[in-house]
């Protein structure tokens, strides 16, 4: 007689597969922040035609129980289930998906059909009673059970008796399970939310407060006196570049020349003098402690500060003089300047971590506790993907596990590949392609990417401009496109960032093509007339200000996983929903800063929880207005006058 041999397999009773959230097959954790409400998802399946449950299972950092929610098929005819955990507190938190076969669910599709049908009555009502009676001793349900059973009533009755409320409501906190499996525990690090949610602002110190002919440096006490300003715009976090010396050797001269004038500051990114490096201030900044009063300064507003993190030098950094194995050196004895051919930065050499690891690290270590020391809570990396992996892994790694609230953000337009290996090494939080991204397909399909399967892994930094990246679509177009951009940025992402001038609708390039801006503020002083713009209404900021309180007081604009976008029949118009428990927001945004647009929208009902024939009432938040809206909604959007819809669902008329 020949043997069957049974092979080992990875399931049980009930096989769940393909969980999400999850990170290189669980080796690595998934990431979120409390109070976020994390979509589980799992394929469930089994054979046969029999019914099935499953349920999440939240566990805390000691691997306590601390939530069970029950999973529901979410029809998409593909067997994957669904539910929602939200983690209440920082730490190492897993789930476990538990599956069962559901024998209440059977019996009932089954009964449900043969008893109206007249087929197998009494066996079916017996077989349910049965169920019943093993649910609980409550003499309510004893009775229940009798009725089921009382052949002197019509089927119907006593069919309509075994679903009593009663008896459905035992089963909803304690579901009949047989053949349970469970999957997991899979790791999810729950971090604080500053790491996912958030509105950034980007200043240069220096020219805050710069003044007279020729003009000299502002301070940390005079750039404090922009913060009030900040932050009632509704910033959170206020990042700064580079504040140390700079280097004079090769220094960079007014719109990227290699001629600088006397008096030019330089680059912030040219890192190191004979004052010193990457642990010392510039001078006419102020000192260290009057940095600890600008960092205090912005706590009272409760502002964050984000500094950034150039793992570069310039050429009179000490340590081209103390550790020149540090940089790499080229055949003719020179060491080799940053280039990303045919740019070349010859005010800057990149570091090499492959000639004294463990001597560099150490260093870069050093630095990063010193600045934690002086109040910085967030590190804006520049670069990190000209660094090696190993670097961010362990540094991150070390300075979480000393203090768990710091955040470091990677600032690296590279390959996907590499963004999604700088998040899985433990940054939390990414630059993006979003100024790239200013049509409606491109938008569709990257953020449907960022708040799908790449939400377990890379949290999203919208910045609609930079220092030295303003896109031609702020170029050519005018107020309306600022607008826009701040408008997409804002609501798509949970974090989002302007550097200063947007405000002002600063949009003219150094030159057709170039995304550098003329009279970068990378290359000198840039003072701006806050004060003048407001005075004459030349200033995006109170639609700033407008758009981060929004964010506030609408949870869905604090979530990046439930996004969803709805059709339009115009491609100049984009729309899409967010949802976080009963709450739902949408937005229409014109993609068009010249023109009116006008078009219907097409509104997946069934993902905003509706029937497709159902109207609702929508708060528009930027207007104040109050519309029934149903399925197909006309818009009209006139850059000039209103570049959004940002609405509240509030209930059915």
């Amino acid at each position: 007689m020949s043997t069957v041999t049974v092979p080992a397999v990875l399931v049980g009773r009930i096989p769940i597969t393909d969980v999400s959230p999850c990170v290189e097959g669980g080796r690595l954790p998934a990431k979120a922040v409390v109070g976020e409400h994390i979509p589980i998802r799992a394929t469930v399946f089994r054979e046969g035609h029999g019914s099935l449950g499953a349920e999440v299972v939240l566990l805390d950092p000691r691997g306590q129980e601390v939530a069970r929610e029950r999973m529901r098929d979410l029809g998409t005819g593909l067997d994957v289930w669904g539910a929602h955990v939200v983690p209440v507190s920082e730490g190492a938190w897993s789930f476990v998906i538990e599956a069962w076969d559901d024998p209440w669910g059977t019996w009932w599709h089954r009964a449900s059909i043969k008893v109206p049908a007249g087929v197998d009555i009494e066996v079916e009502l017996e077989e349910g009673a049965r169920l019943i009676d093993s649910l609980t001793g409550s003499p309510r349900l004893a009775e229940i059970a009798r009725t089921v059973r009382n052949v002197e009533l019509p089927p119907e009755v006593r069919l309509a008796a075994a679903v009593d409320p009663d008896v459905l409501q035992v089963l909803a906190t304690s579901p009949l399970r047989a053949g349970v499996t469970t999957c997991g525990p899979w790791p999810l690090l729950v971090e604080r939310r500053r790491a996912l949610v958030g509105s950034w602002y980007e200043f240069f110190p220096r020219s805050e407060g710069a003044k007279g002919r020729p003009l000299r440096s502002g301070t940390f006490a005079t750039a404090a006196n922009r913060l009030p300003a900040i932050a009632a715009m509704g910033f959170d976090v206020v990042y700064l570049p580079p504040i140390h010396p700079i280097g004079a050797t090769h220094r960079k001269g007014r719109n990227n020349t290699l001629e600088p004038r006397a008096g030019d500051p330089g680059s912030p990114w040219a890192i190191g003098a004979k004052d010193g490096g990457h642990d010392a201030i510039h001078s006419e900044l102020g000192t260290e402690a009057d940095f600890a009063s600008f960092v205090s300064a912005a706590r009272t507003l409760d502002l964050e500060i984000a500094l950034d993190l150039a793992l570069q030098a310039s050429p009179d950094h000490p340590w081209v003089r103390e550790h020149p194995e540090w940089f790499t050196t080229r055949a003719d004895g020179s060491i080799a300047y940053a280039e990303n051919p045919p740019k070349k930065y010859q005010d800057i050499y990149p570091l090499n971590f492959d000639n004294d690891p463990e001597g560099l690290y150490a260093e870069v270590l050093r630095i990063v506790r010193y600045w934690i020391g002086l109040g910085v809570s967030i590190f804006r990396v520049d670069n990190p993907h000209t660094k090696p992996l190993w670097v961010w892994q362990r540094l991150i790694g070390e300075i979480n596990a000393e203090h768990p609230d710091v955040i470091f953000l990677a600032e690296a337009f590279t390959r996907p590949p590499m963004m999604r290996a700088l998040a899985e090494a433990g940054f939390q939080q990414s630059y993006t392609y979003f100024t790239w991204r200013n049509d409606k397909e491109g938008l569709e399909e990257y953020f449907g990417e960022l708040a799908g399967p790449a939400a377990a892994y890379m949290r999203p930094n919208a910045f609609v401009n930079t220092p030295d990246i303003l896109h031609e679509y702020l170029q050519h177009g005018g107020p309306g496109a600022f607008a826009i951009r701040a408008a997409l940025a804002a609501t798509l992402s949970p974090t989002w960032g302007v550097y200063s001038g947007f405000e002002l609708f600063e949009g003219t390039a150094v030159r057709e093509g170039s995304e550098e801006y003329l009279d970068s503020e990378k290359y000198e002083l840039k003072p701006r007339d806050w004060a003048l713009a407001e005075r004459e209404g030349k200033t995006l900021a109170p639609f700033i200000t407008t758009l981060n309180a929004l964010r506030r007081t609408l949870p869905p604009l604090q979530d990046l996983r439930s996004l969803h976008f709805h059709r339009t029949e115009d491609p100049e118009v984009i729309a899409y929903s967010k949802s976080v428990g009963s709450a739902t927001t949408l937005v229409v945004c014109t993609l068009n800063p010249h023109n009116v647009r006008e078009t219907t929208v097409w509104w997946d009902m069934p993902a905003l929880g509706m029937d497709w024939h159902d109207r609702f009432i929508a708060h528009d938040h930027l207007t104040d207005q109050t519309y029934t809206w149903g399925q197909g909604t006309y818009v009209r959007l006139d850059p000039a006058v209103n570049v959004a819809h940002i609405a509240e669902i509030r209930h059915a008329p």
